[in-house]
């Protein structure tokens, strides 16, 4: 079964389609190798019978000569912050630790009527707070890449850790994630994948456990453009239990994929050349402009003078809305109660939360309260608010001279765990690239571009214009070609 745990989406759905293998083969095989991959650490919660169900009734739809639908025969793995009917949500806290939904989240639900199955929940950062996947109660994430030399087990990037190194060791052909300021794109770039987050409300945020509200975004995580657009597809669409969904069609992103970008411009940002940004990015991003060059582009120089300001802008936006929806985990509803012999409401309030959060979400959440808190909020908060929406503006003039924009994904390759645990503001400082795309809600994604001298993945960066996917997914595809990144990690686990 090992050579169908190699193809991505794409393959096992026409592969399935054409006969040339069962849907059962294939989850069979994925969910030995994910049986397999316990060293990964990359799962929480296993569901072969889910993947084995889901493959079952594609195989006897083909056999009716039914449609299988976009994702039909695919298993693939579910980020544990996506309710998920009869199967444990934890956002990989102990606070939710046992908690099983009696209902689905929207886009999973997408995705089964899709014909999708599901190999089992992704581990990731605790509530998705995190760049590293360190924080999760359920231990670290490990990446299946390695850096020469050296047998440190590096991170997969967060939150959604679980995901891109699932997807990377083949043992998920791909992966649901959330991005809130850059948790899918960072650690596509950390493992050598693609990840997409779409338009705000792109994606219905419905039954996926929240962060920061105005900016979370679900998206697709896989090995290449055009299974990218596929799960995309599949996952989006309006949602009216959603306030915040858009209510407009659904594009047929792979049918309209082309690398071909003759009359497209593509932006330079020049505050984007940051102090610090390894030399190797700095020679993919160089590299980048090439590829896209040759498909047709024209570049430009443009100017997003607020860049500076998006960092700190998103540490008070984020931690504040964070501060707000954590409110509700107390011990009262559901989760862990901590109620000692003799205690009174106050003290279970504070017993619960003290057991059930970990430090970067105790963190956050004391950020949160105290940029909200009178006297406070306006300094902060308020603040915080004004550059974002001058952040948008710089975008929207942007637009005004190109059509999309590349950049690095991330500062730096992909890290050893527990290196930068002492150093919270070293380790929020790889989203600097990502955050601006997240604070004007604009669809972004990281393709992969090269390795660098350590062996390591380095990801480049597209971002485009509300609802523009397409020329997002366009120009990630012109790079996928040119660039022919096709290094699976050596397997160690």
């Amino acid at each position: 079964m090992t050579e169908l745990t190699n193809l991505g989406i794409k393959a096992i759905r026409d592969g399935v389609a054409k006969g040339d293998f069962t849907a059962r083969e294939v989850a069979e095989g994925f969910n030995a190798a994910v049986a397999e991959a316990s060293a990964l650490n990359a799962f929480i919660v296993a569901t072969p019978d889910h993947a084995l169900a889901a493959a079952d009734a594609a195989d006897a739809k083909r056999a009716k000569g039914e449609e299988l639908g976009a994702m039909g025969g695919v298993p693939i793995g579910m980020k544990d912050l996506f309710a998920t009917k009869g199967v444990q949500t934890s956002a990989a806290s102990h606070i939710l630790e046992g908690f099983t939904p009696q209902y689905e989240s929207t886009v999973s639900s997408n995705l089964w009527a899709a014909g999708a199955g599901m190999l089992g929940k992704l581990n990731l950062d605790q509530f998705a707070m995190g760049s590293s996947n360190e924080t999760s109660f359920f231990g670290n994430v490990s990446s299946p890449w390695r850096k020469h030399g050296t047998n440190a087990a590096m991170s997969p990037g967060g939150s959604s850790g679980g995901s891109s190194s699932a997807v990377a060791a083949r043992i998920a052909p791909a992966a649901t994630g959330t991005d809130t300021g850059g948790s899918i794109r960072q650690p596509a770039a950390f493992t050598g994948i693609c990840g997409i987050k779409p338009t705000y409300g792109r994606c219905s945020r419905w039954g996926v456990v929240a962060f920061a509200s105005s900016l979370d975004q679900a998206g697709p995580m896989a090995r290449s453009v055009e299974d990218c657009a596929i799960m995309l597809g599949a996952m989006a669409g309006f949602d009216p239990k959603d306030s915040t969904s858009l209510k407009v069609d659904v594009p047929d992103w792979e049918a309209a994929l082309s690398a071909d970008l003759k009359g497209k411009k593509v932006g330079i940002p020049r505050e984007y050349r940051m102090e610090g940004t390894d030399q190797a990015i700095l020679d993919s991003w160089e590299q980048g402009k090439a590829w896209l060059k040759d498909a047709g582009a024209e570049i430009v120089d443009v100017s997003l003078p607020h860049t500076k300001y998006a960092l700190p802008a998103y540490y008070i936006i984020a931690p504040a809305e964070a501060s707000s929806n954590l409110a509700r985990y107390d011990g009262v509803r559901y989760g862990l109660r901590d109620l000692p012999d003799g205690a009174g409401l106050q003290d279970m309030y504070a017993e619960t939360r003290a057991a059930g959060f970990g430090d970067e979400v105790k963190r956050r959440i004391l950020i949160g309260t105290y940029v909200l808190s009178a006297g406070f909020y306006d300094a902060y908060y308020n603040q915080a608010q004004k550059i974002r929406a001058l952040v948008a503006q710089d975008f929207e003039k942007a637009w005004a001279e190109c059509d999309l924009i590349l950049a690095p994904t991330t500062p730096t390759a992909s890290f050893p765990l527990g290196s930068l645990d002492a150093d919270p503001l070293t380790m929020y400082l790889n989203d600097v690239f990502a955050v601006p795309a997240s604070l004007a809600g604009l669809p972004a994604m990281s393709v992969p571009a090269m390795l660098n001298s350590d062996g390591l993945p380095l990801g480049l960066q597209l971002v485009g214009k509300a609802y523009d996917e397409q020329t997002v997914l366009d120009a990630g595809l012109a790079i996928q070609q040119r660039a022919g990144f096709d290094h699976p990690p050596e397997k160690w686990w």
